[in-house]
């Protein structure tokens, strides 16, 4: 299948089904149940970033000095865009949750339009991505595009909450993260054509796609499970985490044995 089709097919099915998984969890009593796919997401991302990308990215550029530099970077660009959501947020709002409203509290829809550009916007990178392992290998770039939609699922999930505490129906909920899920497609085709002229700096992007994950894992996602402390949550955290990475080896395994 030629490459275009690969990218093509992993961007509108992994947005249709984050935002299908997402909604019905949002849309039931499963909600309970994010917590565990976090975990899970986390230890997805770890397992893409470690077993697949940064791998094939050291095989593409042998200046070990030069990717890590790039991994370097692409931490301090995430977090620096992260701050500036954050500033925006609290400069043009009340409240400075990021990811959320105060309970009982709505705010006219402004949370919920700007968790959808930003959405937007993370969306068109993540297409950008998964563009970049399918040029590398078919094999990273079903595995990178698992673990987007890995961490996807929970993310869209508190997205789908915001909107609805913001005043949207549920069915506005669901079009507006169905529309927003289409920035992976445009990214990603823009993103297969732009590189296909400049093939030197496909380890570039594989080198800030696993900064990304490793920002979003680390950073974002890790300190929520240590607001459960408790023995039985943290066993149940590390075991999840740990199916997280086997579902990436096992993937990455079977595709590598075609």
């Amino acid at each position: 299948m030629p490459t275009l089709t690969w990218i093509i097919a992993a961007s509108l099915l992994g947005g249709a089904l984050s935002v299908a998984a997402a909604a019905l969890f949002a849309f039931s009593a499963r909600a309970s149940m994010v917590p565990l796919l976090v975990s899970y997401a986390i230890g997805a991302l770890l397992g893409a970033v470690f077993l697949e990308i940064l791998p094939h990215a050291f095989e593409l550029n042998n200046d070990v000095h030069t990717m890590a530099g790039t991994v370097l970077f692409g931490i301090l660009l995430f977090f620096t865009l992260e701050k500036l959501v954050l500033w925006r947020h609290c400069h043009h709002t009340e409240e400075c949750e990021v990811h959320g409203v105060h309970e009982g509290h709505t705010d006219h829809g402004r949370s919920g339009m700007m968790i959808m550009v930003g959405d937007t916007f993370h969306n068109f990178v993540d297409g950008i991505l998964i563009a970049a392992a399918f040029m590398v290998d078919v094999q990273v770039g079903v595995v990178t595009s698992l673990a987007i939609i890995a961490h996807e699922i929970p993310q869209e999930v508190g997205d789908f909450l915001i909107l609805l505490h913001s005043g949207y129906t549920r069915r506005q909920a669901f079009i507006f993260n169905l529309l927003s899920s289409l920035a992976t497609l445009v990214g990603g085709v823009l993103a297969y054509f732009a590189l296909q002229s400049m093939q030197g700096v496909v380890p570039y992007f594989l080198g800030i796609a696993a900064a990304s994950m490793l920002y979003v894992a680390v950073a974002d996602l890790i300190p929520g499970l240590h607001k459960r402390p408790e023995i039985k949550a943290t066993i149940q955290q590390v075991t999840l985490i740990g199916l997280g990475i086997a579902s990436i080896w096992l993937a990455g395994a079977l595709l590598g044995s075609h």
